[in-house]
């Protein structure tokens, strides 16, 4: 199993400047390199990654995108004057070149396949390529918007080539639509391409009708051009995630990519000039994460742009903790997209409900209309009351402003990393088998201590001498979750259920506010009486509960879980995460891996598995999910049944007052 994440700079790429005075061009600075590898040099990232030397791309590479003609232009420039560089830029769309321009720019394209042939080969599973100039606006035959070489696309091209791939996925977060990329794959089904960007209604550069929502491929490749157009800037961290949950995610595992690429720009930031967004750098963790479960952790990050060089640099060190496979921090800001973010939603559903199996039976999937939107103020969350405080874009001293802001903002997110990943006791059925991956032992607790705890707090809860029994491993293992010395544990139980209600009482009794439980198969839940605190979704085949998914199995799974779970939980933002898992479940080994490995987006990652049915396997890939290893094949995507659907429809528009992040599908209550 490939392990251990890439990192490709080369110092050389800040070479690349502008020479005399552009508005335009200004922003687009060496230090966007250099600030961004200092930042991960200061954090002590840039010795925990896998160092891959960046190497020029050859020129055969690059015409598997561009024309010999654009590639002559540039070489030519090589040992061209002042003017005649002012001369040759001209003739582009905010472009400029200085004489080393066409080395870094190939440096650029090189370090990318340099990233992309460690991740394919097994040397790493993921990885970072810090590199300029970006190359997402560039198309065949000409340079465009700061864009030279378009280093994904030949990347995409020549994974195809050299690896035999036939599903690349392609993520556009860069705030600019990536119209070059757009252009080279639109007619190619083997390249999904997804960007979401700022457009206005075709006000914001580059100000083009095929950024909208209704380009969606031509020919043969119709349905794998994926345009979400953002038109309100102040876009927040709710409106990111929602995309993913309504839009991109369930393309992409419908899609089954064998490589994921990210044109990874964070001009999509809070701060940004060129964006005016309010998103928080610890979204883009959250989205890597998502990422890192799909094409078995095959993930290559390769950076576009991003002009507020504070809001860009702890963006790109939220991104490379997490392909680490750090704890993700808990997401702040209020868990509600904005109107005009659902509408967009909304059209790029409708958009492609011909082309998406997963989208087949969904209702409501008509375009929208409005000019409403939300006052989007960033609102910092789950923090000391005595921190909170508003964030508003303003014109004057914006800059200083998000220095400020981002310097309390990363102190409040942050925080220690819990020495131990992932834990079980030294009796587990777990304990006993090798693993291929770290899993530490601790000692189960004393049966005089449970005693005491049992009859002084959990004797209505314990009834029976297996639940008992079974109580000094899990309460081992959750006290050491709670007190953050392991990130995550699983244990075994006889009765699962009542050793739950137990964890869940204990839990709060420690002190944690919101506790999201959820039950996987058939359980005699006992009910919860920790009024607000806890959150219990029942994931089962009969309907006896009132937060319930029933029969969620096979790919039913993606609707139920992208569509309800996790936007409910992501909604609720909980301190601890729980899982129950019991028998007759209708979800399979590799639908319950995959909900854990999900789920770490939450909670600091805080997961406690208890888990009923004592099969080798199950556990054995629960607790593979829970260190962090790659998430297993799904093979075939069959669409979910239009019973199916309709049933999580209807929970959906049942509870979308109360968890807000469910109002990007169905029907909009804002």
């Amino acid at each position: 199993m490939a392990s251990g994440t890439a990192l490709v700079y080369d110092e050389e790429m800040t070479t690349h400047k502008l020479l005399w005075s552009d508005p335009i061009c200004d922003i687009e600075v060496p230090e966007r390199l250099s600030s961004s590898y200092e930042q991960l040099k200061c954090y002590h990232l840039v010795e925990r990654c896998v160092h891959v030397p960046a190497r020029e791309g050859s020129e055969e590479e690059i015409l598997l995108v561009h024309s010999p003609e654009h590639v002559e232009v540039a070489k030519s420039t090589q040992k061209m004057k002042e003017e005649e560089l002012k001369s040759v830029s001209g003739n582009y769309d905010a472009f400029f070149f200085h004489p080393n321009t066409y080395r870094c720019a190939r440096l650029a394209v090189g370090a990318t396949l340099q990233l992309v042939d460690a991740v394919m080969s097994g040397k790493v599973c993921n990885g970072m390529a810090l590199v300029r100039p970006p190359g997402h606006h560039s198309q065949r035959n000409a340079a465009n918007g700061f864009c030279l070489f378009n280093n994904v696309a030949i990347a995409a091209e020549y994974a195809k080539l050299k690896y035999g791939l036939q599903r690349i996925l392609i993520v556009d977060w860069d705030v600019h639509h990536g119209q070059g990329t757009q252009y080279i794959f639109e007619e190619d089904p083997s390249v999904l391409y997804f960007s979401w960007h700022r457009y206005e209604h075709q006000e914001f550069w580059p100000s083009l009708k095929e950024s909208d929502y209704d380009a969606v491929g031509l020919g043969k490749g119709k349905g794998f051009n994926i345009n979400l157009p953002w038109n309100k800037v102040g876009m927040g961290n709710s409106d990111y995630l929602a995309a993913f949950f309504h839009v991109l995610l369930p393309m992409a595992f419908e899609f089954d990519p064998e490589l994921v690429l990210v044109s990874s720009g964070y001009d999509s930031g809070i701060g940004d000039p060129e964006g005016q967004m309010n998103a928080t750098p610890e979204v883009f963790a959250h989205l890597t994460h998502f990422l890192m479960q799909l094409a078995n952790g095959k993930l290559c990050v390769i950076l576009e742009g991003g002009y507020h060089l504070k809001s860009l640099s702890e963006s790109v060190f939220m991104t490379v903790k997490t392909l680490l496979g750090d704890p993700v921090p808990q997401i702040t800001g209020e868990m509600t997209p904005c109107l005009s973010a659902v509408e967009s939603i909304q059209n790029v559903r409708a958009a492609h409900k011909p082309y998406w199996k997963w989208l087949m039976y969904e209702g409501n999937c008509s375009s929208l209309s409005s000019s409403n939107t939300k006052s989007h103020l960033l609102k910092k969350a789950n923090t000391n009351p005595s921190t909170e405080q508003e964030f508003k874009m303003t014109n004057n001293d914006e800059t200083v402003k998000v220095e400020r802001f981002l310097e309390l903002h990363m102190k409040n997110i942050l925080f220690p990393v819990p020495p131990i990943k992932t834990a079980t006791t030294t009796d587990s059925k777990v304990a006993g088998h090798l693993f291929p991956v770290p899993i530490h032992l601790v000692k189960e607790m004393e049966k005089t201590e449970i005693k005491a705890l049992i009859s002084g707090f959990y004797a209505d809860l314990v009834k029976e001498d297996k639940t008992l029994l079974s109580l000094g491993s899990v309460l081992a293992i959750l006290d050491k979750i709670l007190k953050k010395e392991v990130c995550n544990g699983v244990a075994e139980s006889p009765t699962a259920a009542a050793s739950v209600a137990v964890a869940l009482r204990h839990s709060v009794r420690f002190g944690f506010q919101r506790v999201l439980c959820i039950f996987v198969g058939d359980m005699q839940i006992i009910p919860n009486t920790e009024d607000g605190k806890i959150l219990m979704i029942h994931i089962c085949e009969k309907e006896h509960f009132s937060l319930l998914l029933k029969d969620a199995e096979g790919n039913d799974f993606f609707s139920a879980v992208l569509g309800f779970i996790l936007p409910v939980a992501y909604s609720y933002q909980p301190n601890l995460t729980v899982i129950a898992v019991g028998p007759n479940r209708s979800l399979g080994i590799s639908e319950i891996s995959l909900l854990f490995a999900l789920l770490q987006g939450l909670a600091e990652s805080r997961i406690f598995a208890v888990i009923e049915d004592t099969e080798i396997h199950l556990m054995q890939s629960v607790a593979e999910a829970l260190v962090g290893a790659s998430t297993p094949h799904f093979g075939i995507y069959v669409p979910p049944t239009q019973e199916k659907v309709n049933k999580i429809k209807t929970l959906r528009d049942q509870f979308q007052q109360e968890w807000k992040m469910l109002q990007c599908s169905g029907k909009l209550s804002i």
